[in-house]
């Protein structure tokens, strides 16, 4: 009888092939997605499964909130437009998958990834939660009385992701967090006054009422897109106190090495370029939107090398 074959080959669990198979699904998400770049291409090889993941979560859930709003201008048309109270509970379910325990039957592959991400690299869940949270208030709260409300829903929205990328990278110092924080809240202003135009086409306004009323600038104005004097003057306003708040957070970059500096560096200058793209357009985010094309991409990147 021919002698039998022996298989060198390692044997995988199912549960490993199941997690490797669905970390490979969130990086073709992640690579896939129209507002990507370039996710969890600028950190360590090992560490972009991990990166694909966050990313994957966080994508998904903010589609759920946000892509063919019922009664926007995106969604006219659209055969698969969510009411209100079906994007919260589906919010609330994509909590209860991040809640259940690992290899709870069902999950959404984004779940079997990022389980396995939050207990390798020990990341607290409230992070996630906070993310969820703020997507959630975005589906029902359309209005904002003042500055401060802003700001919780950025701390929430916007700076769990900068906490995470430090956590990521290994990095659990408070002081480099508290810095964090400060850049993705002027990265998460900067894209409210670009997008003005956009939000109105969703009935949300995040221009708060208060600076509107000491400006002089009505939600009939807004939705008119009349960019006079009044609207110049509170766009400059709070692109100002925005690039102030990216200021407070600058000194992170100095406080990084290799590749997770050149990334926080080209957040950082990303963020600022679009505030000088707005004043450019002499604060008239009405009826235009700046963005970064592919030749502000590689400046950025020249500077993000050598500053």
């Amino acid at each position: 009888m021919p002698a039998e074959t022996v298989s060198h080959e390692p044997k995988v669990s199912p549960d490993a092939k199941a997690i490797a198979a669905a970390y490979e699904a969130c990086t073709k998400l992640a690579r896939a997605h129209y507002e990507n770049f370039p996710v969890g291409r600028l950190v360590p090889r090992e560490m972009q499964p991990h990166v694909h993941a966050v990313y994957a979560f966080a994508r998904y859930a903010d589609d759920l909130a946000d892509e063919g709003y019922a009664g926007s201008a995106k969604a006219q048309g659209a055969q698969d437009v969510m009411t209100q109270e079906e994007r919260l509970a589906a919010l609330d379910d994509w909590e209860r998958q991040l809640c259940s325990p690992p290899g709870t039957p069902g999950l959404h592959f984004i779940f079997v990834a990022l389980h396995e991400t939050i207990r390798e690299l020990d990341l607290p869940i409230s992070l996630f939660t906070d993310l969820l949270s703020a997507f959630k208030q975005d589906v029902v709260k359309r209005r904002y009385a003042d500055f401060p409300e802003v700001l919780d829903y950025c701390r929430r929205s916007a700076n769990p992701i900068g906490r995470l990328v430090l956590l990521l990278h290994g990095k659990k110092d408070e002081e480099l967090h508290l810095l964090a924080d400060e850049i993705c809240t002027g990265l998460q202003l900067a894209n409210f006054w670009q997008d003005v135009g956009v939000d109105l086409e969703k009935d949300r306004i995040y221009l708060p009422e208060n600076d509107r009323k000491t400006y002089g600038v009505t939600e009939e104005a807004l939705f008119a897109h009349r960019a006079d004097a009044a609207y110049r003057q509170l766009l400059e306003f709070q692109v100002k106190r925005t690039q102030e708040i990216f200021d407070r957070g600058e000194p992170l970059t100095k406080k990084l090495r290799g590749l997770l500096r050149l990334e926080i560096r080209l957040t950082w200058l990303g963020g600022t370029t679009i505030l000088r793209k707005i004043e450019a357009l002499q604060y008239d985010t009405l009826n235009d939107r700046p963005k970064l094309g592919k030749s502000d991409m590689a400046l950025l990147f020249f500077q993000a090398l050598t500053s």
